[in-house]
């Protein structure tokens, strides 16, 4: 994960002016992404997942696959802008489309929108109007050309953020002069586990029972160690293709889980650039009818759970002699455990038990090069006296908006009182 918070210019991304060569990710595609069609007009079925085979002589699927590949660019310059928001749980995507009269290359250029929050569990009944407010665009991989897809958040007709609207104070907090000045990066690890539909049971596992013990499928590659890759693979390529700064991709520990890492984001652009990828990755699976798990612990033993594990550092953690400036962030950081324990997700409980892993719940601890740790330093940082250090207490279902936000607020903002610093520097063995 360190060279995610390695110096980059990628940090800096940007949408970049769209090109209608480029080939957006669309049911053809799926022929060779997803599976080795048949020619017949069927549905594919095996222990992995299930997609809907295309007839390549059946005229009715062929005019509709002509028209979702359609090219409007050379006959209008009107575009599709799919708007994005967080819906009523916290964690489920909600999108809807609008035509656009031509391009546009800054979310400021788009009018706001509106939709039915009771819909949504946001909103009651007799007062439903929820405002939409575009905050970042991204190239749209699956109708591609000149059409966007555009992040938003959620606002009362008066102009309040609505309850689940936590990009609003996140961007407060990233705009105070004291944060901005240290420009905080942000390396984000989304853990994910892709499930058989129907059965809601992990890909590639034998419906109602279990595959071999964890250990040959992390990084594994093999028809019986790998469960979904090309998923994995889809799902980076859109994120490329639309201007999400991903930086790589893996299996994991347990079979039919997966990993994709975004980063280094500077402030508000890591909650925009995790969310967009996940809204992604639930397009895809879609596509692939394969279902999606955020859950922190899906399958309960000896198995591990799924993470969002956050890198972070500040310009100070940077230079030179910011090893110290880690360690009194990571003393911060200890004093507020509760308070972060308690933003970093539903369900962590039954993910940090001090196995696989992780670290208890309830205790905080901080080492060097340590997965059982809360909090974990690289070698390389240790070694060169300046880097970064990883929280790895969040887990897959965390709002990256209040996980990030938070990281800022309790290292750069926060001032704890010199006698709850010093007891506290005394509990954890830190030296500052």
């Amino acid at each position: 994960m360190a060279q995610i918070l390695a110096p980059s210019a990628q940090w800096q991304m940007r949408m970049t002016k769209s090109s209608t060569d480029a080939s957006p990710l669309t049911s053809r595609m799926w022929s060779s992404v997803v599976l080795k069609q048949n020619k017949r007009l069927a549905v594919k079925s095996s222990a992995k997942f299930s997609v809907f085979a295309l007839q390549s002589d059946n005229g009715t699927v062929n005019r509709m696959e002509q028209l979702l590949n359609l090219d409007v660019t050379p006959y209008t310059d009107k575009i599709i802008a799919e708007y994005i928001w967080i819906g009523g749980t916290g964690i489920d995507m909600r999108s809807k489309s609008r035509t656009i009269s031509k391009p546009v290359k800054d979310a400021s250029e788009l009018p706001k929108w509106n939709y039915d929050g009771s819909s949504t569990g946001q909103a009651p009944g007799e007062d439903s109007e929820v405002i939409l407010y575009p905050q970042a665009i991204f190239k749209d991989p699956f109708r591609g050309g000149n059409n966007i897809l555009v992040i938003c958040d959620a606002y009362t007709p008066a102009g309040e953020p609505i309850p689940t609207n936590k990009r609003h104070k996140a961007a407060q907090i990233f705009s105070d002069p004291k944060v901005s000045s240290q420009v905080p990066w942000f390396g984000i690890e989304q853990e994910y586990t892709l499930l058989q539909p129907n059965v809601n049971w992990p890909l590639g596992w034998p419906v109602g029972g279990y595959p071999g013990p964890q250990g040959p499928y992390y990084c594994g590659a093999g028809a019986e160690k790998s469960f979904g890759r090309d998923i994995s693979d889809a799902h980076y390529k859109a994120c490329l293709y639309a201007g999400i700064n991903i930086s790589g991709t893996n299996g994991e520990v347990m079979p039919g889980q997966w990993e994709f890492q975004v980063g280094p984001s500077v402030g508000i652009e890591g909650g925009d650039h995790i969310w967009c990828a996940r809204y992604l990755l639930e397009r895809i699976t879609e596509q692939a009818g394969v279902v999606l798990s955020l859950d922190p612990k899906p399958i309960e033993g000896d198995w591990n759970g799924a993470g969002c594990h956050t890198n972070y550092s500040t310009l100070s953690m940077r230079e030179e002699g910011g090893f110290e400036v880690i360690k009194k962030a990571i003393l911060n950081l200890s004093l507020r455990h509760k308070e972060h324990i308690s933003a970093y997700g539903e369900g962590n409980e039954r993910r940090l038990t001090g196995k696989h892993e992780t670290a208890s719940i309830d205790q905080f601890s901080w080492g060097v090069a340590n997965r059982g740790c809360s909090i974990r330093v690289g070698r390389d940082t240790e070694k060169e006296g300046k880097g970064y250090l990883e929280d790895r207490r969040p887990a897959s279902n965390m709002d990256p908006y209040v996980v990030t936000a938070l990281l800022a607020e309790t290292t750069i903002l926060w001032e704890p009182t010199l006698e709850a610093e010093a007891l506290a520097a005394q509990k954890i063995s830190l030296k500052v």
